[in-house]
């Protein structure tokens, strides 16, 4: 990614994780590789039952829908 997509980008995970803080959980970002980007959901999120589906439908959807270079999120 070149800094200004590296800026666009920490601008959606912070967008990602105030949602998520909102609800006592959290994200880091571990590595991004590929095209894929490796995030840990933590804090609530990771005892919740939704957790596999807030990835899917809402951190995984908000970056592919942001970046074209983005293929897949996995959660690590």
């Amino acid at each position: 990614m070149s800094s200004m997509d590296k800026e666009r980008f920490e601008s959606v995970i912070e967008e990602i994780r105030e949602g998520l803080r909102k609800e006592g959980g959290d994200l880091e970002v571990v590595d991004i590789r590929e095209g894929i980007v490796y995030v840990r959901l933590t804090g609530q999120c990771e005892s919740c039952m939704m957790a596999g589906l807030t990835m899917k439908n809402w951190v995984e959807k908000r970056l592919l829908d942001a970046f074209d270079e983005i293929k897949e999120v996995r959660a690590v």
